[in-house]
């Protein structure tokens, strides 16, 4: 199955995945998608620049992306440390309590905190931008919509594609009209930022505001060859998944994830909560203890982002650390109703499109 956006990235299979693994990414692309992957893990740029030299060297010369976090206005932001000042004490004594009381352990002696995701930074995000350019990248996705017009700019430059996450048509507007080559309309079924429109509603408005200057990816509640056939019926050229992958066997390399699998696959569609607790803007992710700790009446509200996931980075690491499927803090969609077995990369695109191929048929017969 080839759609323009096939032609336009220079992939067999009009599937694109974000993941924050490398070893899923590349093993996406090596199938014939678009292998996404996300850079907010990235602190140091460094870092970055050594993974994508990995991934120079394992998608077999096929074409992969990355995805930052970056507003279109730039903030103010300071120093890490001045914004460890900004996290009033109530916020650290509620974490440290949480974590007591669902039995998170303490780090092991010696083992350093973590600083938190400075990637939500703009100064990071950008950082990430130029360590991408300097690789034979194919897109920049931003999740936070439009990057800055001159980032949009340098891509180009670079003979580089920029996509954008939209939640409402007049987001997809503003995109095209910044210069964004791609909109990914992701529904409110997603897992992460997402926004309140879900996906069989969101995507053909998007396409009639922009289609005719854009193409565009379907995202949210996408994990079946019906639901890419949905998502083309609904006029988008292809489907962008992101929380599908993250019960493949890939996955499983990145340190931790065992437990985070065993949660996801016993979960079902409606165990998912959308709430600020994760960065500070709302995000879906999968209900657990953890999550339920911050609806109870003595719980903070959220801070803003970044501060928030400042906040909740030494929290994370534990939680990690414990591997209690109890209290893992994981964005995820509501498509986790259908992630029930850990499979191979290759295995999940392959479902994929046998099935989309057999809906099409199937669809053709009833004319």
């Amino acid at each position: 199955m080839r759609t323009k956006i096939c032609d336009t990235l220079g992939i067999e299979h009009p599937i694109v995945g974000f993941t924050p693994s490398e070893h899923v990414a590349a093993a996406i692309s090596r199938a014939g998608g678009l292998g996404v992957l996300g850079c907010v893990r990235f602190n140091d740029a460094d870092e970055l620049d050594a993974v994508l030299d990995w991934m120079d060297e394992n998608t077999d010369g096929r074409p992969y992306g990355v995805d930052v976090v970056m507003p279109a206005k730039i903030p103010t932001e300071g120093a890490a440390v001045d914004l460890q000042a900004l996290i009033p004490p109530e916020h650290r004594e509620f974490v440290q309590r949480t974590l007591a009381d669902l039995g998170v352990p303490e780090l092991a002696d010696g083992e350093q905190q973590a600083d938190g995701v400075l990637g939500w930074l703009h100064s990071v995000a950008r950082s990430h931008v130029d360590v991408a350019l300097r690789h034979p990248i194919r897109l920049i996705a931003n999740a936070l919509g439009s990057p800055p017009v001159d980032v949009i700019r340098q891509a180009h430059e670079h003979d580089v594609l920029v996509a954008a996450l939209a939640g409402k048509a007049e987001h997809a507007r503003r995109h095209v009209d910044n210069g964004v080559d791609i909109v990914v309309a992701q529904g409110h079924e997603a897992g992460g930022h997402t926004g309140e429109i879900a996906t069989m509603v969101l995507v053909p408005e998007i396409v009639d505001a922009v289609g005719d200057r854009a193409p565009v990816l379907a995202a949210g509640g996408i994990g079946s060859g019906r639901q890419i056939a949905a998502a083309l019926a609904l006029g988008a050229g292809g489907a962008w998944l992101g929380s599908y992958w993250l019960t493949t066997s890939e996955y499983r390399q990145m340190p931790g994830n065992a437990a985070t699998q065993q949660a996801l696959l016993a979960a079902g569609s409606s165990d998912t909560v959308r709430s600020r607790i994760y960065t500070g803007k709302p995000a879906r992710l999968l209900k657990t203890r953890w999550t339920d700790s911050w609806s109870a009446d003595d719980a903070p509200e959220p801070l803003p982002m970044p501060l928030q996931n400042i906040l909740v980075s030494e929290a994370h690491q534990r939680i990690m650390r414990s591997g209690d499927p109890g209290v893992v803090s994981m964005p995820v969609g509501q498509i986790v109703g259908r992630m029930n077995e850990v499979r191979p990369v290759a295995d999940v695109i392959a479902d994929l499109l046998a099935e989309l191929d057999e809906t099409i048929t199937t669809l053709n017969k009833l004319r």
